[in-house]
């Protein structure tokens, strides 16, 4: 049986769909999976990058596409009605639950079949809270810690986006991926040969200079 580390953000329209495909994507193969919420935010501040939903054309462009990747795979889908917006409380009621897929399948609905709601909305989340009772305090500091090394720990394993699976030390990213992860996990014979070990190491390129224009 294949060990699976699914990292996640409630906040990511591709990591929803993604949660929702991958029994589908996985069926008939042997795998456990532990999901890890982690603060995407903090993954790109990290890594010096902007949200797609910071950068207009781009934020058009990949709500059109999620709502067409979610008519193909059949997974009702609505935009909530903030987003970007602070994923904060709800990942820290998925810690405070313990993030089984229960939880997380409640949380990513709350956000994204909501009927485009606000996923911030405070008597919605307490209806949520009150659905899922958490063992323990979601505001509380073990928590919050618990989140925040989370995060740390999935950025000094290499995690920079979400989706993203780690199975036997291999990362694997986006809901595009989800077809390369089964492959790993069905014991593909490709990943024992030398490509990803050989494409996967640094090597020269152009540096971007800055604009003197």
């Amino acid at each position: 049986m294949k060990r699976i580390e699914f990292f996640l953000d409630f906040v990511s329209p591709f990591a929803f769909l993604a949660f929702e495909r991958l029994p589908q994507a996985l069926e008939g193969c042997s795998y456990m999976v532990e999901y890890r919420p982690v603060l995407f935010a903090a993954l790109l501040q990290h890594h010096g990058q902007k949200g797609p939903a910071e950068i207009e054309s781009k934020r058009a462009w990949t709500f059109r596409h999620v709502h067409w990747l979610a008519a193909q795979q059949g997974t009702p889908m609505q935009t909530p009605a903030v987003h970007p917006f602070n994923p904060l409380a709800l990942l820290r009621l998925a810690v405070a639950c313990g993030p089984n897929r229960r939880v997380c399948e409640a949380i990513f609905r709350h956000v994204w079949a909501g009927g485009g709601a606000d996923a911030n909305d405070a008597a919605r989340v307490a209806a949520l809270a009150a659905e899922l009772a958490p063992a323990r305090d979601a505001a509380g500091d073990d928590v919050k810690r618990e989140l925040r090394e989370a995060t740390d720990a999935a950025i000094a394993q290499g995690v920079f986006g979400v989706p993203s699976y780690l199975c036997e030390g291999r990362l694997f990213w986006g809901l595009d991926a989800l077809p390369m992860l089964r492959a790993a996990v069905a014991g593909d014979a490709w990943f024992d040969g030398p490509t990803w070990e050989a494409e996967g190491r640094p090597r020269q390129g152009v540096v971007r200079a800055t604009d003197k224009r």
